[in-house]
């Protein structure tokens, strides 16, 4: 995959402070805060840009799990800074990729209030839901990504 001509809109506030998301073209990159309110945010901007996309709704209903399941691994076990890159490759294929600044040195704690059985499925909730996935060194950490295929 090549570099991205994304257009970027950071988000440097909580999620309660965001304001409505814009999407500009067929890929967008946001800076996320490091929290786990951040899941909602990145579920609501892939949301807003896969309707902007005119994506079939079983596809978002799938993007949404992966992207859900991809920033809460880097919340929980890797260090800021966050990025949600959301593309629309083709017709037929949305890519998502969530970029993290490398391992937390501190072991993963969890979130508030999550029993430990309940922890341990979004590795296999993403091979289900995408067509492909994977991850790879980026400058600052890693990136994690996948593809889903559209209806």
């Amino acid at each position: 995959m090549g570099p991205s001509t994304a257009t970027t809109t950071t988000l440097d506030r909580t999620p309660e402070e965001c304001g409505r998301v814009r999407v500009d073209g067929p890929a967008a990159v946001w800076a996320l805060a490091h929290h786990p309110g951040s899941v909602r945010t990145a579920r609501r901007i892939t949301r807003t840009a896969l309707r902007e996309w005119g994506v079939d709704e079983a596809t978002t209903d799938h993007a949404l799990l992966v992207v859900s399941e991809l920033v809460t691994n880097v919340v929980e076990h890797a260090l800021p800074p966050v990025a949600l890159h959301v593309e629309r490759h083709t017709d037929d294929t949305v890519h998502i990729e969530v970029d993290d600044g490398g391992p937390a040195t501190v072991a993963s704690r969890g979130w508030p209030g999550r029993e430990p059985e309940e922890g341990g499925r979004g590795g296999r909730i993403i091979d289900v839901l995408s067509s492909a996935h994977g991850s790879r060194p980026i400058a600052s950490g890693a990136t994690y990504w996948a593809d889903l295929t559209t209806v």
